[in-house]
């Protein structure tokens, strides 16, 4: 299995990826700089190969969907993990929306683009799989005021993921949106679970059988609200 992960130089996505190298998938090790994707793929060993990706770039793009397709000639799996703007300093009444729009570059436009960009290569797999890296706080049901920017792009990204696993669920790609919860991460800050535990259902997700759901927003393999 081929994998694509985002962000993966460090925090959760380097544990995704080093997860899914340790069960013996390539994984393309994906960073803004490639000093950095060389860095975290040497770390993590195995078949991991570093790929320099800024998701905000459309030639970055471009050119990471053409080095896939021209190494492996297909993707099975596409995991996109990379996210800023943890802005807990900020209240939707009086948010920079320059830091909203910020974000949406990054959390939501960027595995968009992505996404659409790969589709032929995901396409080619047998079992192919998307994963939307989410979180508990883009949940309607339970929201409240603060960290907005993160927030609202997080919640477009779930419905991104609705919308993208009805549409490809004819081409049998798996879609899902994951939420690894509190982890001790730079993002998350100390205080949170393992960083194995939040990657671990991530990478269920990634790993799904066929039979396995599509659509669904999951922590720890058990559904959480919209």
């Amino acid at each position: 299995m081929i994998a694509l992960v985002t962000g993966a130089n460090r925090g959760i996505g380097h544990e995704v990826a080093r997860q899914l190298a340790a069960a013996g998938h390539t994984v393309m090790v994906s960073a803004r700089s490639l000093e950095a994707a060389t860095k975290a793929a040497a770390k993590i060993g195995g078949d991991a190969h570093p790929l320099r990706l800024d998701i905000t770039n459309g030639d970055d793009i471009t050119s990471a969907a053409t080095e896939i397709g021209t190494r492996f000639g297909g993707l099975d799996i596409l995991v996109n993990n990379a996210a800023i703007a943890y802005d807990t300093w900020q209240r939707a009444v009086n948010a920079d929306l320059d830091v909203v729009r910020e974000a949406a570059e990054t959390n939501l436009y960027g595995p968009w683009r992505l996404t659409q960009a790969l589709l032929p290569l995901l396409r080619a797999s047998a079992h192919p799989r998307i994963v939307n890296v989410s979180s508990e706080a883009a949940s309607l049901t339970s929201m409240g005021g603060g960290t907005p920017a993160y927030n609202t792009t997080k919640t477009a990204l779930n419905a991104l993921t609705r919308m993208l696993s009805a549409e490809l669920r004819p081409d049998g790609i798996l879609v899902n949106a994951i939420c690894p919860g509190w982890v001790a991460t730079d993002m998350g800050g100390p205080g949170g679970r393992p960083v194995a535990d939040g990657a671990a259902g991530i990478v269920w997700a990634a790993t799904l059988p066929d039979s396995g759901p599509t659509g669904g927003f999951f922590r720890d393999r058990q559904p959480l609200p919209w």
